[in-house]
């Protein structure tokens, strides 16, 4: 029986009996997971009851049992839709420019930042592009707003320093797209840059000490061994990434957005929220969320897929 099981540790695969010991032993440590998991169940996987809503004309005074079944109907009103086309084009155009922008900016801010030799000073930078991180979009709007406005302090510069007129960031679309984009790179690209230093003070300091030897600059090194060695964890960010090509952050986009720019701002979310919640379309806003749900998901298992075969990374 001792050879047996020392045969079956050698070839990789574990005996049942210690599977099993192993899921006993830290009892403690599941019981202290208990109450987060239940709270995952109670707000994750019981609402999806509410999923039945997409195939019926739901009524509240009804309920699910009561309301009748209309099938595929608020899918084919949703591709029937100009409308849902267009606001599923500003979805992939606001999450694909900020999953790209986000990718390159802390990437070339990391290779910048790691070339700064005085700690005081690194550490002070990297602490400065972090705080925006720490602000909720609800106050960081408020200031936005502020600022942004016809009168506020960006267009009170521009106009003294260039003498043009100002700019309606939050009413004009165009700008509007702007100001989403560059605002949501400024907030975040702190944090995702933490994950590039991470991966740079991983970088063993034998491989500069022979590259200086050999007679290789800063340049030098920073092409052939520092890029390099940051290229698998930025593939990835940016294969994990896929998986939120369907959020385009809707905290940001309803603290800033208004009726004015609603066919070049409005995304799938604040449509949803607007039809369900505001104007009682409780069937057709579930189809919308049930389709844009059903996207993730696939996206999801691409995007791990893709990271462990190209980057080796996978969580189960």
């Amino acid at each position: 029986m001792e050879a047996n099981t020392i045969q079956q540790v050698n070839s990789g695969k574990t005996p049942r009996l210690s599977k099993k010991k192993g899921y006993k032993q830290p009892w403690m440590l599941h019981f202290m997971v208990l109450p987060a998991a239940v709270m995952v169940f109670i707000f994750s996987y019981v609402p999806m009851g509410g999923i039945l809503m997409a195939f019926q004309d739901y009524k509240p005074a009804l309920g699910f049992a009561d309301s009748p079944w209309v099938g595929l109907k608020h899918f084919e009103y949703m591709w029937q839709n100009d409308y849902f086309l267009q606001i599923t084009w500003n979805t992939l155009f606001f999450a694909c420019s900020k999953m790209v922008m986000n990718l390159i900016i802390p990437f070339f801010f990391a290779l910048l930042l790691n070339e700064v030799r005085k700690m005081a000073l690194k550490r002070t930078i990297q602490t400065l592009v972090y705080l925006p991180h720490f602000l909720s979009w609800v106050t960081l709007s408020g200031i936005l707003i502020d600022m942004l406005a016809q009168t506020g302090l960006i267009n009170q510069f521009i106009s003294s320093l260039f003498g043009v007129k100002p700019i309606f960031f939050l009413g004009d679309g165009n700008w509007f797209r702007f100001t989403i984009i560059f605002s949501d790179v400024w907030k975040e690209f702190g944090f995702n840059m933490i994950i590039f230093l991470a991966a740079l003070s991983g970088i063993n300091p034998s491989l500069y000490e022979a590259a200086e030897v050999d007679g290789a600059g800063r340049w030098k090194q920073t092409i052939y061994i520092t890029i390099p060695a940051l290229i698998p964890i930025a593939i990835v960010v940016a294969t994990l990434a896929l998986g939120n090509v369907m959020n385009a952050n809707f905290d940001q986009v309803f603290n800033l957005y208004s009726p004015l720019i609603y066919q070049q701002g409005d995304i799938i979310d604040t449509f949803v929220y607007r039809e369900g919640l505001l104007s009682g379309q409780f069937s057709f806003a579930t189809a919308v969320n049930l389709f844009k749900s059903a996207i993730s998901l696939i996206l999801i298992v691409i995007s791990y897929r893709l990271a462990y075969r190209f980057a080796g990374y996978r969580i189960f």
